[in-house]
């Protein structure tokens, strides 16, 4: 700063010599002379040097605060590197400590940690079990501590090992046990209810007479949409009831599949439906044929009986067609053998028709049946086939309709055609007994005839 202020100060004199000059010509006007102009300068410089003292000494001392702040830095960050290298050697140290742990760990756990993933796939397996078992309903809550030990990630302890134990005990012994315990039981209108419930190990629940369900997702016991057939009901409430030490109970050893297989199964008149039209035109004929077939075995009865009575009785009964047989005879009793011979074989043909009617009918129907069973058969397979057509094989529902059909009336024409054919050959045998009688005791009075010709002769 001195050496530009030695560069500077000769600069200035010679500016000012003009500045002085100018001042001296004009000094009546300004009223300044040299020598205040110059002390002016002076004062002027005085404080222009005094000025740029003080900013050299502020700037100095900021480039001390600066030098300051720099070392500070330094040695903050030698501090910092210092402990960062510290830590990273701890780090790795810590590391190897925990490697040897682990090792260690292993080493000691030993076949601790097999057990432990078998513990816990244990659990997990019985509290499936216990969910999906109906003893759940009885005793609520099993399967709470036995999830927890199946996502523990710790070593279980021994009262946790002790609580598998008693669950996989105890749901052992409630699945041998049969026992009535209250519950609530969803309705078939989704209402809930509390009942009575006797329960049959893990496979059956029943109530009022009626078999339950067990829900697996909601875990209560919900009442059948419809029951099974009578005869498993029956023995609901028969077991129900019983006193005794033993007792008959259907049992489902599926825990309800095969129960709601029993219960989907259709009824005989869901069975029928299945073979539409066809299948009630073929019971409608098979009721028609079996009526007429009653009909007439009663008829043939009643007529076979008056034909036994006649043969026994000497006096011809027009109410039979023995006796108007007999009546015939009696009428051409003096006629020659072979007149008595026609009339009687005109009488006997006079009743055979009548012995024999209806039976044309019932052998109709029986052939008729397994006739209209082929009609539905190919109208199912038809039905079937453009199902097929249609929607493809994927979905084999699609095809049941028809299959159904198909199966129905078979099975319906079958059904009809065979009590309808042992029914027409026992009425036939019947009709052809009775045929056998008359013409029986028609030779019988032609040979009488004969020989009281032949009496008469000699």
């Amino acid at each position: 700063m001195k050496a530009l202020t030695r560069i500077l100060a000769p600069a200035l004199c010679l500016a000012l010599l003009p500045l002085a000059a100018l001042a001296q010509d004009n000094e009546p006007a300004a009223g300044k002379t040299l020598d205040q102009l110059l002390r002016e300068v002076q004062q002027g410089r005085t404080r222009d040097q005094q000025m740029i003292r003080e900013r050299e000494a502020e700037f100095q001392k900021r480039k001390d605060d600066q030098a300051k702040l720099l070392s500070a830095a330094k040695a903050e960050k030698d501090r910092q590197e210092k402990m960062s290298e510290e830590l990273e050697a701890s780090f790795q140290q810590n590391e190897l400590d925990i490697a040897a742990l682990q090792d260690q760990l292993r080493q000691r756990l030993g076949n601790l940690g097999e057990l432990f993933g078998l513990v816990r796939q244990v659990a997990g397996d019985t509290r499936s079990v216990i969910e999906g078992s109906m003893t759940n309903v009885q005793i609520p809550g099993r399967a709470v501590p036995l999830n927890e030990l199946a996502q523990s990630k710790e070593l279980p302890a021994i009262d946790e090992l002790r609580t598998l134990w008693y669950e996989l005990q105890r749901e052992m012994t409630l699945t041998g046990t049969a026992t009535r315990f209250q519950t609530n039981v969803v309705g078939t209108d989704g209402t809930k209810e509390p009942r009575e419930v006797t329960r049959v190990g893990a496979f059956t629940a029943v109530s009022d007479g009626e078999f339950l369900t067990y829900e697996v997702n909601t875990q209560e016991l919900k009442e059948l949409q419809r029951q099974p057939p009578s005869r498993f009901t029956r023995t609901a409430s028969s077991y129900e009831g019983a006193s005794g030490e033993y007792a008959d109970m259907v049992v489902d050893p599926s825990r309800g599949q095969i129960l709601g297989l029993v219960v989907d199964a259709p009824t005989p008149r869901e069975r029928v439906a299945q073979g539409g039209a066809v299948g009630y035109v073929i019971l409608s004929m098979g009721a028609i044929g079996v009526a007429l077939a009653i009909f007439l075995f009663v008829s043939l009865t009643g007529i076979g009986s008056r034909i036994r009575r006649q043969v026994k009785a000497d006096k011809a009964d027009p109410g039979n067609p023995l006796g108007r047989i007999m009546a015939a005879y009696e009428e051409n009793r003096n006629a020659d053998v072979e007149t008595v011979e026609l009339k009687l074989d005109e009488a006997v043909l006079r009743e055979v028709p009548k012995l024999e009617r209806g039976l044309t009918t019932v052998k109709v129907f029986s052939v008729l049946a397994p006739l209209l069973g082929l009609l539905g058969t190919v109208i199912g397979m038809i039905e079937t086939f453009q199902m097929i057509t249609l929607f493809g094989t994927g979905d084999p529902k699609m095809m049941a309709s028809g299959i159904s059909v198909a199966l129905v009336t078979t099975m319906l024409g079958l059904m009809v055609a065979i009590p309808l054919t042992l029914l027409h050959s026992f009425l036939n045998d019947r009709s052809r007994g009775l045929v056998e009688i008359l013409e029986e005791q028609a030779a019988g009075m032609i040979a009488r005839r004969a020989e009281e010709a032949e009496k008469l002769s000699a």
